[in-house]
């Protein structure tokens, strides 16, 4: 993007590994020169409420994807990631997070399969045109596809019966444009969710002011 290391004033890190915050901070600090704010630490305020029996145990990157959600798109919404799991986040109209669920990703199941049935071929998932498939290969990328959009139907009509009220849903990661045609719950697919919720974090907690793009409706 034509940028030098010196025109970084600030950074963020939200990671769900561990062993991965700190080589981060140390980047931050080498090359930045900058100190980052890393959520789930003390003194980075999120802004939410979690509702939670254990908020400690959320992944980090869900709570961003909430703060996110709820800045852009309103509540109560659905945040359906489509990442190494499947999960689903509630928040409030308040912007709480609620709670949510989570399921086996749709490339882990792949590689389950795989492992797990020895004459079986590694596929990779696309949409087939039938459900029905008259061959193997077909077969699996019909169960593989189709069997998620089940899970996925399935579970927001779940979630909003239990909830009680209509819910926005909004799609994030890799797969979920590949997805989107088939769920027509889903309302709107945003790649970049959770990049925008960390701006919007960072820009809480340093006093800057926030692009109106950020958290525009």
């Amino acid at each position: 993007e034509g940028l030098k290391s010196s025109d970084i004033d600030g950074a963020i890190i939200a990671s769900v590994v561990p062993t991965a915050v700190f080589p981060l901070t140390q980047l931050c600090r080498r090359y930045f020169h900058t100190e980052p704010m890393v959520v789930g630490e003390p003194g980075v305020d999120l802004g939410l409420k979690i509702v939670m029996d254990h908020p400690e145990s959320v992944g980090a990157d869900r709570l961003v994807n909430a703060v996110a959600a709820h800045a852009r798109y309103g509540g109560p919404v659905i945040v359906l990631d489509f990442g190494t799991a499947t999960s689903f986040d509630i928040v409030g109209k308040d912007g709480s997070y609620l709670g949510g669920v989570l399921a086996p990703g749709v490339n882990l199941s792949l590689e389950a399969f795989a492992m797990a049935a020895a004459k079986l071929p590694r596929i990779t998932v696309r949409r087939p045109e039938r459900v029905i498939g008259k061959a193997t290969v077909p077969a699996m990328e019909s169960g593989v596809y189709w069997g998620y959009v089940g899970l996925v139907e399935g579970l927001i009509a779940r979630i909003q019966e239990e909830f009680g009220e209509p819910m926005k849903v909004i799609a994030t990661g890799g797969l979920a444009p590949l997805f989107e045609k088939a769920v027509p719950a889903i309302v709107a697919i945003d790649s970049d969710l959770t990049l925008r919720g960390l701006r919007l974090i960072h820009t809480a907690n340093s006093g800057t002011t926030a692009n109106s793009s950020d958290n525009g409706a």
